[in-house]
């Protein structure tokens, strides 16, 4: 009966409600929480895994009402300084003391902090570049240079593309959403010497520099781009890629470990990488993403979530990654560590091209004219959701031939400024 009462009475493990994106880096997490389960049996972990745009919209929404539904929010940087100045993120203080917070990569430890305190843990992060397939190019006599323009991935992509084997010379995001075809479109706009908006707030859409970006943009992608390209995002075109369906790709620099692993890229033998192509204008903002564990106000059990967030974002468990999937599939781009480790830079080839852009990135840089707002492949206001979300609808419409590049525009530019002026811009 002692033994009874005993095992009756035992404390209920506190559960945590982790919410997270469908990529492949989130889903070894999940796979390794095992082991972070069995060293703290006083916490069970229960997982809400969603895909990219979903998972935006189910986080923005539990954390703007206090619904408290998660206890732990996988965000970007663009979400991070914005949710702490509205006081919905936990301050991330009183981390273990082996936490070694300045091991964290400079440019990404900024931009998950305000007023100098960090208010999410980064899990990984990353720039962009050019991916290609070597041997593709060695056959068609074709030379990447180190430093490409999109006039030349624009012959390339001519050139490499062959619809009756399945191969096309490029892959780009089509998926609709302000992370998704929004990303890699305003990175493009930017270095095709456009912008969001004007110094004083006014709408810059229909104009010149985005009409030359976007018809880049539509054609390529009608020539020489996969079919049914609007519902390929990062994911989508990951696999596209490692399955050998692209002969180039222009993405996430976080890609580089998924196509160099053996286990999960057909052409880990064959795959190279270059800069991020530039067009009219040079020296722009650049991409700068990471994505991050964060804990909402609203959470009950914010020790836990703690706890748990500073396990999986620690030197630890890039190492425990490591001795499962090996140093390839490490989460890249957030601790200086990682890079220092010979293992790593021995296993990825590609990690001081990535750190070099990382360390480099500058979301902050000019446009080609001033502007009022920070950011490469976001513009870093609350707005922005709603507002990329809605031109990504329209920006999509243009590859499935529902509208002409200059009927996007139009329509982007008008919705835009409805909701710029409801939102009381310029302030």
């Amino acid at each position: 009966m002692a033994t009874l009462l005993t095992a009756a009475s035992a404390p209920a493990a506190t559960p945590l409600t982790i919410a997270t994106v469908n990529n492949g880096d989130m889903i070894v997490m999940q796979h390794l929480a095992s082991a972070f389960e069995k060293s703290h049996p006083d916490i069970t972990l229960r997982w809400v895994v969603l895909e990219e745009n979903v998972l935006r919209q189910r986080v923005t929404t539990d954390i703007a009402t206090g619904a408290g539904q998660f206890d732990v929010l996988t965000i970007g940087n663009y979400e991070v300084p914005i949710w702490a100045k509205r006081g919905w993120l936990e301050p991330m203080e009183g981390l273990p003391a082996n936490y070694d917070a300045d091991d964290l990569l400079k440019t990404v430890r900024e931009g998950v902090s305000s007023d100098g305190r960090l208010y999410a843990l980064p899990f990984y992060g990353e720039s962009a570049m050019t991916y290609y397939r070597k041997d593709l190019f060695e056959k068609a006599g074709l030379t990447m240079p180190e430093k490409p323009t999109y006039d030349q991935i624009r012959g390339f992509a001519d050139k490499l593309t062959d619809k009756s084997q399945g191969t096309y010379g490029i892959c780009l995001r089509g998926k609709p959403g302000w992370g998704e075809n929004m990303a890699y479109v305003t990175s493009l706009v930017d270095t095709f010497g456009g912008q969001w908006f004007d110094k004083g707030w006014k709408t810059a859409i229909d104009t010149p520099e985005w009409k030359k970006a976007l018809g880049y943009y539509d054609e390529i992608m009608k020539a020489d781009g996969p079919p049914g390209a609007t519902s390929n995002g990062f994911n989508e075109n990951l696999a596209l890629f490692a399955s050998g369906h692209c002969a180039m790709w222009i993405d996430s620099t976080v890609a580089a470990g998924l196509l160099y692993d053996p286990k999960q890229s057909q052409v880990a033998d064959k795959v190279a990488f270059a800069q991020i192509p530039t067009g009219d204008f040079a020296g722009g903002p650049t991409w700068l993403w990471s994505w991050n564990l964060g804990i909402p106000t609203s959470s009950k059990q914010k020790e836990a979530a703690k706890t748990f967030v500073s396990w999986a974002t620690d030197k630890a468990y890039v190492e425990l990654v490591a001795k499962q999937n090996g140093w390839v599939a490490v989460p890249p781009g957030t601790r200086q560590s990682t890079y220092k480790n010979p293992d790593y830079q021995k296993a990825a080839p590609f990690a001081g091209f990535v750190l070099k852009a990382i360390d480099s990135s500058n979301p902050n840089g000019q446009t080609r004219e001033p502007r009022p707002y920070t950011g490469a492949q976001f513009v870093a206001i609350p707005e922005f959701q709603g507002i990329g979300t809605q031109v990504g609808q329209t920006v999509a419409a243009t590859l499935s031939g529902q509208q002409s590049v200059d009927q996007a525009l139009s329509a982007a530019q008008a919705a835009t400024q409805r909701t710029m002026k409801q939102a009381g811009y310029p302030k």
